[in-house]
């Protein structure tokens, strides 16, 4: 009976992990982490695997019996899959791993508008949205002359956006002043 009762909780508990995942999975299809991204990895019934980390400037992180991996550039998934396929066999049958966002880097913005800085970066954000974020445009903001520097892009490869476009992680908004 105590069997069955154990296997009745993992199953719930493999359950709610999977709707839950899908809806974060749907928020950050696509993400790729990178540092200052702050994440938690999860494992079902091992608390001493559990941890939540900024991911630093090097990519990598330190974890438990699998020692230093590099996590820059990976999706949830795919660093999920990672540590569940490391943990697997040697430390646990069939390890139940979730990882999740905790908070993502920021996005800064500069220029013309209120409040000028980082941000906290949210799922869906679009240029409109960062600007009100920021205390919205100056006076003397060119609201069509709206820039976008790419992480890890340079200075001279800003493109040029509009109100509805997405912003990511990382990105650097300019809102140049307006001659007229």
């Amino acid at each position: 009976m105590q069997r069955f009762i154990v296997r009745i909780q993992n199953w719930l508990y493999m359950l709610a992990s999977v709707l839950c995942f899908s809806v974060a999975a749907d928020e950050n299809e696509g993400y790729r982490l990178a540092a200052g991204d702050s994440f938690r990895v999860s494992v079902y019934g091992e608390p001493e695997l559990n941890m939540e980390t900024r991911l630093a400037n090097d990519g990598f992180i330190r974890y438990p019996f699998l020692g230093e991996i590099e996590v820059r550039g990976l999706t949830l998934t795919e660093l999920q899959l990672q540590i569940q396929n490391g943990l697997k066999g040697d430390y646990l049958v069939d390890p139940m791993v979730q990882v999740t966002m905790v908070e993502y880097r920021p996005f800064f913005i500069n220029g013309e508008v209120a409040r000028p800085g980082a941000y906290p970066y949210q799922p869906g954000l679009t240029v409109n949205r960062a600007i009100t974020l920021a205390g919205g445009f100056t006076e003397r903001a060119g609201k069509s002359k709206i820039t976008v520097q790419a992480e890890g892009a340079t200075p001279d490869q800003r493109e040029r956006v509009s109100l509805e476009d997405p912003v990511s992680a990382g990105d650097v908004l300019n809102i140049p002043q307006s001659f007229f």
